[in-house]
Protein backbone atom coordinates (compact mmCIF):
# COMPACT_ATOMS: atom_id res chain seq x y z
CA UNK A 1 0.00 0.00 0.00
CA UNK A 2 0.96 3.52 -0.98
CA UNK A 3 2.06 5.95 1.51
CA UNK A 4 -0.53 8.79 2.01
CA UNK A 5 -0.12 9.86 5.69
CA UNK A 6 1.86 9.07 8.65
CA UNK A 7 -0.20 6.83 11.06
CA UNK A 8 -1.64 8.71 14.01
CA UNK A 9 -0.73 7.05 17.47
CA UNK A 10 -3.64 7.84 20.22
CA UNK A 11 -0.54 9.21 22.86
CA UNK A 12 -0.64 11.54 20.06
CA UNK A 13 -4.18 12.53 18.74
CA UNK A 14 -4.82 15.51 20.80
CA UNK A 15 -2.26 17.49 19.11
CA UNK A 16 -2.87 15.85 15.89
CA UNK A 17 -7.03 16.65 16.68
CA UNK A 18 -6.17 20.07 16.96
CA UNK A 19 -3.98 20.56 13.63
CA UNK A 20 -5.64 17.74 11.28
CA UNK A 21 -9.00 17.70 12.32
CA UNK A 22 -9.69 22.00 12.37
CA UNK A 23 -7.30 23.20 9.33
CA UNK A 24 -10.21 24.10 7.24
CA UNK A 25 -12.08 26.29 9.81
CA UNK A 26 -11.02 29.73 8.76
CA UNK A 27 -11.94 28.77 5.21
CA UNK A 28 -15.03 27.64 5.94
CA UNK A 29 -16.00 30.12 8.76
CA UNK A 30 -17.03 27.48 11.42
CA UNK A 31 -18.64 29.12 14.38
CA UNK A 32 -16.41 28.56 17.45
CA UNK A 33 -17.99 28.88 20.50
CA UNK A 34 -18.22 27.90 24.09
CA UNK A 35 -22.43 27.14 24.61
CA UNK A 36 -23.52 29.47 27.31
CA UNK A 37 -24.23 27.49 30.77
CA UNK A 38 -27.87 28.95 30.67
CA UNK A 39 -28.55 27.90 27.23
CA UNK A 40 -27.61 24.15 27.81
CA UNK A 41 -31.26 23.30 29.29
CA UNK A 42 -32.38 24.42 26.00
CA UNK A 43 -30.40 22.22 23.56
CA UNK A 44 -31.20 18.79 23.10
CA UNK A 45 -27.66 16.79 23.42
CA UNK A 46 -29.63 13.99 24.78
CA UNK A 47 -33.47 13.29 24.39
CA UNK A 48 -35.84 10.51 26.23
CA UNK A 49 -35.86 7.04 24.53
CA UNK A 50 -39.41 6.68 22.40
CA UNK A 51 -41.61 4.20 24.55
CA UNK A 52 -41.62 0.97 21.78
CA UNK A 53 -42.47 -2.04 23.76
CA UNK A 54 -45.06 -2.92 21.04
CA UNK A 55 -41.30 -4.28 19.08
CA UNK A 56 -40.55 -6.47 21.25
CA UNK A 57 -42.91 -9.35 20.53
CA UNK A 58 -44.04 -7.81 17.06
CA UNK A 59 -43.11 -10.12 13.47
CA UNK A 60 -43.40 -7.40 10.78
CA UNK A 61 -45.13 -9.42 7.83
CA UNK A 62 -44.12 -8.38 4.01
CA UNK A 63 -43.11 -9.81 1.09
CA UNK A 64 -39.42 -10.23 -0.25
CA UNK A 65 -39.02 -10.65 -3.86
CA UNK A 66 -35.85 -11.09 -5.63
CA UNK A 67 -33.79 -11.23 -2.89
CA UNK A 68 -30.59 -13.30 -3.35
CA UNK A 69 -29.69 -12.78 0.65
CA UNK A 70 -33.54 -14.25 1.76
CA UNK A 71 -34.76 -17.50 2.34
CA UNK A 72 -39.05 -16.99 1.98
CA UNK A 73 -38.60 -16.44 5.80
CA UNK A 74 -35.64 -14.42 6.76
CA UNK A 75 -32.40 -12.53 5.63
CA UNK A 76 -29.05 -14.42 5.75
CA UNK A 77 -25.28 -13.51 6.10
CA UNK A 78 -22.88 -14.61 3.11
CA UNK A 79 -20.31 -16.12 5.75
CA UNK A 80 -22.46 -19.16 7.80
CA UNK A 81 -21.93 -18.84 11.88
CA UNK A 82 -19.85 -21.28 12.78
CA UNK A 83 -21.12 -23.87 14.66
CA UNK A 84 -20.74 -24.61 18.83
CA UNK A 85 -22.68 -21.07 19.87
CA UNK A 86 -26.51 -21.25 19.87
CA UNK A 87 -28.80 -18.24 20.88
CA UNK A 88 -29.25 -19.32 24.18
CA UNK A 89 -25.94 -19.30 25.13
CA UNK A 90 -26.41 -15.61 23.75
CA UNK A 91 -29.82 -15.23 26.56
CA UNK A 92 -27.63 -16.88 29.03
CA UNK A 93 -25.19 -14.39 28.94
CA UNK A 94 -27.43 -11.28 28.67
CA UNK A 95 -28.95 -12.74 31.92
CA UNK A 96 -26.11 -13.07 34.14
CA UNK A 97 -23.69 -10.70 32.82
CA UNK A 98 -23.18 -7.10 34.83
CA UNK A 99 -24.38 -4.50 32.96
CA UNK A 100 -22.71 -1.39 34.36
CA UNK A 101 -18.79 -2.14 34.84
CA UNK A 102 -17.38 1.11 33.05
CA UNK A 103 -17.65 3.27 36.36
CA UNK A 104 -18.19 6.52 34.03
CA UNK A 105 -18.85 9.82 36.49
CA UNK A 106 -21.40 10.52 33.87
CA UNK A 107 -22.20 14.01 35.25
CA UNK A 108 -18.09 15.22 35.73
CA UNK A 109 -18.16 13.86 31.72
CA UNK A 110 -21.01 16.05 30.38
CA UNK A 111 -19.58 19.02 32.79
CA UNK A 112 -16.49 19.28 31.23
CA UNK A 113 -17.98 18.55 27.61
CA UNK A 114 -20.27 21.25 27.74
CA UNK A 115 -17.37 23.62 29.34
CA UNK A 116 -15.54 22.72 26.03
CA UNK A 117 -15.05 24.93 23.42
CA UNK A 118 -16.01 23.25 20.06
CA UNK A 119 -16.57 24.18 16.32
CA UNK A 120 -20.27 23.68 14.99
CA UNK A 121 -21.54 22.44 11.35
CA UNK A 122 -22.89 25.02 9.57
CA UNK A 123 -25.22 24.76 6.48
CA UNK A 124 -22.44 24.36 3.09
CA UNK A 125 -24.80 25.65 0.08
CA UNK A 126 -21.62 26.76 -1.80
CA UNK A 127 -19.10 23.99 -1.30
CA UNK A 128 -17.22 22.79 -3.14
CA UNK A 129 -18.18 18.74 -4.20
CA UNK A 130 -14.43 17.79 -3.22
CA UNK A 131 -14.88 19.75 0.10
CA UNK A 132 -15.78 16.53 2.40
CA UNK A 133 -15.77 16.86 6.56
CA UNK A 134 -16.89 14.31 9.03
CA UNK A 135 -18.16 14.95 12.36
CA UNK A 136 -18.30 11.88 15.12
CA UNK A 137 -21.09 12.63 17.55
CA UNK A 138 -21.41 9.54 18.98
CA UNK A 139 -21.37 5.80 19.13
CA UNK A 140 -22.20 4.78 15.24
CA UNK A 141 -23.65 8.49 14.50
CA UNK A 142 -21.69 10.69 12.09
CA UNK A 143 -22.71 13.89 10.49
CA UNK A 144 -21.19 13.41 6.65
CA UNK A 145 -20.81 16.80 4.89
CA UNK A 146 -20.08 15.90 0.93
CA UNK A 147 -20.09 19.19 -0.65
CA UNK A 148 -23.42 21.35 0.19
CA UNK A 149 -24.98 17.71 1.02
CA UNK A 150 -25.38 16.55 4.68
CA UNK A 151 -25.81 12.94 6.00
CA UNK A 152 -26.39 11.22 9.33
CA UNK A 153 -25.46 7.63 9.98
CA UNK A 154 -27.79 6.36 12.42
CA UNK A 155 -28.69 8.88 14.44
CA UNK A 156 -29.08 8.27 18.31
CA UNK A 157 -29.28 11.19 20.73
CA UNK A 158 -31.26 8.50 23.33
CA UNK A 159 -30.39 8.29 26.55
CA UNK A 160 -31.28 4.81 26.38
CA UNK A 161 -31.00 2.49 23.77
CA UNK A 162 -34.11 -0.03 24.38
CA UNK A 163 -37.49 -0.17 23.97
CA UNK A 164 -38.42 2.22 26.68
CA UNK A 165 -36.18 5.78 28.70
CA UNK A 166 -34.90 4.39 31.81
CA UNK A 167 -34.31 0.71 30.67
CA UNK A 168 -31.42 -0.76 28.94
CA UNK A 169 -27.92 0.73 28.22
CA UNK A 170 -27.46 4.18 29.26
CA UNK A 171 -25.73 7.02 27.32
CA UNK A 172 -22.38 7.89 29.69
CA UNK A 173 -21.47 11.30 27.68
CA UNK A 174 -23.80 13.97 25.90
CA UNK A 175 -23.38 13.61 22.00
CA UNK A 176 -21.17 15.65 20.49
CA UNK A 177 -23.73 18.18 18.83
CA UNK A 178 -27.18 19.24 19.89
CA UNK A 179 -30.04 18.52 17.58
CA UNK A 180 -30.51 22.26 17.29
CA UNK A 181 -27.15 22.58 16.14
CA UNK A 182 -27.02 20.39 13.32
CA UNK A 183 -27.10 21.55 9.79
CA UNK A 184 -29.75 20.88 7.52
CA UNK A 185 -29.79 16.94 7.15
CA UNK A 186 -30.81 16.33 3.44
CA UNK A 187 -30.81 12.17 4.27
CA UNK A 188 -30.28 9.67 6.83
CA UNK A 189 -27.99 6.50 6.15
CA UNK A 190 -29.79 3.69 8.43
CA UNK A 191 -27.84 0.76 8.51
CA UNK A 192 -30.69 -1.54 10.73
CA UNK A 193 -32.88 -2.10 13.25
CA UNK A 194 -31.21 -2.51 16.49
CA UNK A 195 -31.76 0.07 18.93
CA UNK A 196 -28.38 1.18 19.71
CA UNK A 197 -29.07 1.83 15.37
CA UNK A 198 -33.15 3.24 15.00
CA UNK A 199 -33.84 5.06 17.42
CA UNK A 200 -37.87 6.52 16.59
CA UNK A 201 -37.73 9.61 19.09
CA UNK A 202 -34.22 11.06 17.43
CA UNK A 203 -35.25 10.13 13.97
CA UNK A 204 -38.95 11.33 14.14
CA UNK A 205 -37.26 14.26 15.82
CA UNK A 206 -35.34 14.32 12.16
CA UNK A 207 -37.96 14.03 10.26
CA UNK A 208 -40.15 16.83 12.29
CA UNK A 209 -37.63 19.17 11.56
CA UNK A 210 -36.33 18.76 8.30
CA UNK A 211 -39.01 15.91 6.18
CA UNK A 212 -35.46 14.07 4.79
CA UNK A 213 -35.34 10.51 3.14
CA UNK A 214 -34.29 7.78 5.24
CA UNK A 215 -32.41 5.11 2.87
CA UNK A 216 -32.03 1.44 4.87
CA UNK A 217 -32.56 -2.40 4.48
CA UNK A 218 -35.33 -3.89 3.17
CA UNK A 219 -38.10 -4.67 5.81
CA UNK A 220 -37.06 -2.07 8.05
CA UNK A 221 -39.78 0.58 7.13
CA UNK A 222 -42.33 -1.73 8.97
CA UNK A 223 -40.75 -0.31 12.42
CA UNK A 224 -41.14 3.63 11.52
CA UNK A 225 -44.07 5.84 11.25
CA UNK A 226 -46.09 5.79 8.11
CA UNK A 227 -45.03 9.46 7.76
CA UNK A 228 -41.75 9.23 7.39
CA UNK A 229 -40.18 8.75 3.61
CA UNK A 230 -38.27 5.70 4.02
CA UNK A 231 -36.37 3.93 1.38
CA UNK A 232 -35.63 0.43 1.40
CA UNK A 233 -32.72 -1.16 -0.80
CA UNK A 234 -31.40 -4.67 -0.59
CA UNK A 235 -27.54 -5.36 -0.81
CA UNK A 236 -25.95 -3.54 -3.73
CA UNK A 237 -28.80 -2.01 -4.58
CA UNK A 238 -28.45 1.88 -5.29
CA UNK A 239 -30.11 4.93 -5.45
CA UNK A 240 -29.36 8.18 -7.26
CA UNK A 241 -29.49 11.25 -4.74
CA UNK A 242 -28.63 14.32 -6.54
CA UNK A 243 -24.91 14.03 -8.50
CA UNK A 244 -24.42 11.08 -5.72
CA UNK A 245 -25.11 7.25 -5.66
CA UNK A 246 -26.04 6.01 -2.65
CA UNK A 247 -25.63 1.77 -2.23
CA UNK A 248 -26.76 -0.10 0.13
CA UNK A 249 -23.59 -2.64 1.25
CA UNK A 250 -23.43 -6.12 2.80
CA UNK A 251 -22.77 -6.74 6.61
CA UNK A 252 -21.95 -9.57 8.46
CA UNK A 253 -24.24 -9.41 11.53
CA UNK A 254 -28.56 -9.33 11.51
CA UNK A 255 -31.22 -7.49 13.28
CA UNK A 256 -34.26 -7.38 15.43
CA UNK A 257 -35.97 -5.56 18.19
CA UNK A 258 -37.83 -8.52 19.44
CA UNK A 259 -38.63 -11.94 20.55
CA UNK A 260 -40.30 -12.85 17.05
CA UNK A 261 -38.81 -10.96 14.53
CA UNK A 262 -34.68 -11.94 14.47
CA UNK A 263 -33.54 -11.14 10.68
CA UNK A 264 -36.84 -10.17 9.33
CA UNK A 265 -35.80 -7.10 8.11
CA UNK A 266 -32.55 -6.94 6.41
CA UNK A 267 -29.35 -4.99 7.96
CA UNK A 268 -26.18 -3.43 6.20
CA UNK A 269 -24.07 -0.82 5.44
CA UNK A 270 -23.37 2.33 2.99
CA UNK A 271 -21.51 3.69 0.36
CA UNK A 272 -21.64 7.29 -1.23
CA UNK A 273 -20.21 7.34 -5.07
CA UNK A 274 -19.28 10.62 -6.34
CA UNK A 275 -17.06 11.87 -9.25
CA UNK A 276 -14.43 13.08 -5.73
CA UNK A 277 -14.46 9.41 -4.58
CA UNK A 278 -16.26 7.10 -1.90
CA UNK A 279 -17.50 7.29 1.68
CA UNK A 280 -18.29 4.18 3.38
CA UNK A 281 -19.98 3.38 6.36
CA UNK A 282 -19.35 -0.38 7.62
CA UNK A 283 -22.74 -0.16 9.79
CA UNK A 284 -22.95 -3.04 12.53
CA UNK A 285 -20.65 -5.82 11.58
CA UNK A 286 -18.08 -8.55 12.38
CA UNK A 287 -15.26 -9.32 10.13
CA UNK A 288 -15.93 -11.49 7.00
CA UNK A 289 -14.87 -11.04 2.97
CA UNK A 290 -17.29 -8.11 2.09
CA UNK A 291 -14.71 -5.35 2.97
CA UNK A 292 -12.87 -6.99 -0.12
CA UNK A 293 -15.61 -7.28 -2.21
CA UNK A 294 -16.96 -3.69 -1.50
CA UNK A 295 -13.25 -2.54 -2.25
CA UNK A 296 -13.18 -4.56 -5.74
CA UNK A 297 -16.53 -3.44 -6.95
CA UNK A 298 -16.52 0.16 -5.54
CA UNK A 299 -12.93 1.25 -5.15
CA UNK A 300 -10.78 2.67 -2.28
CA UNK A 301 -12.77 4.65 0.32
CA UNK A 302 -11.56 8.00 0.45
CA UNK A 303 -12.90 7.68 4.17
CA UNK A 304 -14.43 4.53 6.12
CA UNK A 305 -16.14 4.48 9.31
CA UNK A 306 -15.31 1.22 11.23
CA UNK A 307 -16.67 -0.23 14.24
CA UNK A 308 -14.19 -1.00 16.78
CA UNK A 309 -16.54 -1.31 19.96
CA UNK A 310 -19.34 -4.34 21.17
CA UNK A 311 -16.73 -7.00 21.40
CA UNK A 312 -16.29 -9.11 24.49
CA UNK A 313 -16.97 -12.13 25.44
CA UNK A 314 -15.22 -12.83 22.13
CA UNK A 315 -16.84 -16.14 21.47
CA UNK A 316 -20.09 -15.00 21.21
CA UNK A 317 -19.79 -11.47 20.08
CA UNK A 318 -16.89 -12.41 16.56
CA UNK A 319 -19.51 -13.58 14.30
CA UNK A 320 -21.52 -10.32 15.35
CA UNK A 321 -19.16 -7.39 16.15
CA UNK A 322 -15.61 -6.81 15.09
CA UNK A 323 -12.49 -6.47 17.88
CA UNK A 324 -10.32 -3.20 16.85
CA UNK A 325 -8.01 -6.00 15.41
CA UNK A 326 -10.36 -7.25 12.72
CA UNK A 327 -11.19 -3.17 12.44
CA UNK A 328 -7.51 -2.79 11.22
CA UNK A 329 -7.84 -5.37 8.81
CA UNK A 330 -10.84 -4.39 7.54
CA UNK A 331 -8.93 -0.78 6.96
CA UNK A 332 -6.52 -2.55 5.11
CA UNK A 333 -8.98 -4.88 3.02
CA UNK A 334 -10.78 -1.43 2.03
CA UNK A 335 -7.19 0.01 1.44
CA UNK A 336 -9.00 3.21 2.71
CA UNK A 337 -7.12 6.30 2.62
CA UNK A 338 -8.47 7.06 6.33
CA UNK A 339 -10.57 5.34 9.00
CA UNK A 340 -12.57 6.60 11.59
CA UNK A 341 -13.45 4.60 14.64
CA UNK A 342 -17.15 4.39 15.85
CA UNK A 343 -19.46 2.26 17.58
CA UNK A 344 -17.62 2.57 21.04
CA UNK A 345 -17.64 5.17 24.20
CA UNK A 346 -21.72 5.80 24.72
CA UNK A 347 -23.46 2.92 25.53
CA UNK A 348 -22.44 0.02 27.57
CA UNK A 349 -23.45 -3.21 24.93
CA UNK A 350 -20.43 -5.93 26.13
CA UNK A 351 -17.97 -6.63 28.72
CA UNK A 352 -14.63 -4.97 27.47
CA UNK A 353 -13.56 -1.65 29.45
CA UNK A 354 -14.94 1.61 27.90
CA UNK A 355 -11.11 2.80 27.17
CA UNK A 356 -10.11 -1.16 25.60
CA UNK A 357 -11.49 -0.77 22.16
CA UNK A 358 -9.18 2.22 22.18
CA UNK A 359 -5.53 0.58 24.05
CA UNK A 360 -6.72 -2.86 21.44
CA UNK A 361 -6.58 -0.62 18.24
CA UNK A 362 -3.43 1.11 19.09
CA UNK A 363 -1.83 -2.55 19.89
CA UNK A 364 -2.88 -3.45 16.47
CA UNK A 365 -1.67 -0.16 14.90
CA UNK A 366 1.80 -0.43 16.54
CA UNK A 367 2.12 -4.03 14.95
CA UNK A 368 1.22 -2.43 11.44
CA UNK A 369 3.59 -0.82 8.86
CA UNK A 370 4.13 2.54 9.17
CA UNK A 371 3.02 2.64 5.19
CA UNK A 372 -0.24 2.04 6.36
CA UNK A 373 -2.65 5.04 6.09
CA UNK A 374 -4.00 6.08 9.05
CA UNK A 375 -6.89 4.96 11.39
CA UNK A 376 -8.16 7.75 13.69
CA UNK A 377 -10.00 7.70 17.08
CA UNK A 378 -11.64 11.19 18.12
CA UNK A 379 -13.85 12.71 20.55
CA UNK A 380 -17.60 13.63 20.49
CA UNK A 381 -18.43 16.43 18.91
CA UNK A 382 -14.54 16.98 16.53
CA UNK A 383 -14.19 16.81 12.82
CA UNK A 384 -12.19 15.47 10.53
CA UNK A 385 -11.68 17.01 6.91
CA UNK A 386 -10.88 14.66 4.25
Amino acid sequence: MSKQEPIVRFEEKTKQDETILDKKNHENKVQSAVVPSENIQQLHYRIDTENCLSHTWAKPLFKVIGSNYHNGERFFNQQRRPEGRSRWDLMKWLGTRKSYTWNVDSAKEAAEFYATKRTLPQNRPDADDNDWQVWFVSHATVLVQIGPYNFLTDPVWADHVSPKQGRGPKRVIPSGIALEQLPEIHAVLLSHNHYDHMDLASLRWLHNKFGMPIYTGLGNGSYLPKAFHVIEMDWWQSALFKNLKIIYTPAQHGSGRGLRDQNIALWGGFSIISEHGHFFFAGDTGYSPHFKEIQKRLGTPRIALLPIGAYEPRALMQYMHMNPQDAFQAHLDLQAKRSLAIHYRTFQLTDEARDQPEQDLQKAMKHSSKMVNPFYCIREGRKLVV
